[in-house]
């Protein structure tokens, strides 16, 4: 039977384009979008000749000039004579290494205090509750400033570390912790050194292919495999392989007391390390609420299942509750996620160079060019934010239910 709104066969009318279902969602998303795309160019004319008419013009010239700021926080080489642009990446990095910390450190605390809140031990649920309860009602910016203030306050001054033995006050000789940052080891890389990191970055791939084809051969045949100590073998062994046998071209530059300060080896300032706790530790207790919900919202008849098939409750927690509970903690996650690239900007409270720091605040200061600098943070957090939504939502796909 030939239905109403559906045409002969090689036949098109526009009218099909409103009367035919097939299409007319198609036709009004493009409605939208034109509509959108005129507002948003009547929107772009109207500041183009306001700017005319005040004499003034868009321009991104200024990136080009040198800067004239130092930045106290250098993952690259950068000095003031380089270029608002160069101070600008050496901005984004400093964010982007924010965002990643804090996202690795926050999804471990918020899995694990997600976990334990629903632990049996009376004592252990109501410290993860109180943790909860108590990071996650105190503004973000409080913890950044406290956490600053204690490092800077409890922590000793590099002078403190003068005498006869300054190494005696180090820990394991390696690492100074001071109310200026903590000082670690630098490594050095000589010829060979990059493949011994793409060796210990393929080990890690195979961790988790191997832990993959594990659970996939457990729940195909029931059989178990081993995964804890080949994941630590497949760790370690090959990387240290290679390092031996390439003639070890990977070295340590440690850091020494010079003067007042330490010189050599990376230095991790307060600024860097409250924020990134701070962000972490905030942001992780809204992740635990996701955990905790996404465990609960599992029926309990599959824990007594799995219980009365003998597997103990660490095996019923890996194998069948969270992976379950994952279609249910990705979601949420995803937000968080955003909101602690986005809560980075936070970082000049503490005089953490990030880019709000360097391209929105001394560059826009110095130049003058708001208009810029303002479209140029909006692109740079947009693009960030959408390529973590890209990837948590293929992440996210991968773990979804399929339905026959």
């Amino acid at each position: 039977m030939t239905s109403i709104t559906d045409p002969p066969q090689g036949s098109f009318r526009l009218s099909m384009l409103i009367n035919d279902t097939r299409y007319r969602s198609y036709t009004f998303q493009f409605i939208a979008l034109v509509v959108l795309i005129g507002f948003m160019a009547y929107l772009g004319m109207n500041l183009v000749s306001n700017l005319a008419a005040a004499g003034l013009n868009i321009s991104f010239d200024f990136l080009g000039d040198p800067a004239g700021y130092d930045i106290n926080q250098r993952p690259i080489e950068y000095d003031s004579q380089s270029s608002h642009l160069r101070a600008s990446v050496v901005g984004i990095i400093n964010t982007l290494i924010i965002a990643v910390l804090a996202c690795i450190t926050a999804t471990i605390f918020g899995v694990v205090a997600g976990v334990l809140r629903l632990s049996n031990n009376w004592v252990v649920s109501k410290l993860m509750a109180i943790y909860v309860e108590i990071f996650r009602n105190v503004p973000v910016l409080i913890w950044i400033i406290i956490i600053f203030s204690i490092m800077t306050v409890s922590m000793p001054s590099p002078r403190a570390f003068r005498g006869d033995d300054p190494s005696s006050s180090m820990l394991f000789d390696t690492f100074a912790f001071t109310n200026r940052g903590v000082y670690t080891p630098k490594p050095i890389f000589d010829s060979g050194g990059w493949i011994v990191v793409a060796v210990f970055i393929l080990s890690i791939i195979g961790i988790f292919a191997y832990r993959r084809y594990a659970t996939k051969k457990l729940y195909a045949t029931g059989q178990l495999l081993p995964t804890f100590w080949p994941s630590v073998a497949m760790f370690f062994v090959p990387a240290i392989l290679v390092y031996y046998i390439l003639g070890r071209p990977i070295t340590l530059e440690y850091p020494e007391l010079s003067g007042f300060n330490f010189q050599g080896g990376i230095q991790l300032r307060g600024s860097l390390i409250a924020l990134w706790f701070a962000l972490a530790i905030y942001t992780g207790a809204f992740i635990a609420e996701n955990v905790r919900a996404g465990i609960q919202a599992i029926s309990k008849g599959q824990t007594e299942a799995a219980a009365s098939l003998g597997l103990r409750p660490g095996r019923i927690m890996n194998l069948v509750i969270l992976p379950q509970a994952l279609r249910v903690i990705i979601p949420p996650l995803i937000s968080q996620y955003l909101n602690i690239t986005k809560n980075s900007s936070l970082a000049i409270a503490v005089g953490y160079m990030d880019v709000t720091a360097t391209l929105g605040g001394i560059t826009l200061n110095q130049t003058g060019r708001a208009i810029e600098a303002v479209l140029l943070l909006m692109l740079f957090y947009l693009t960030i934010s959408l390529l973590i939504s890209a990837v948590m939502n293929v992440y996210n796909n991968s773990v979804k239910l399929k339905e026959r």
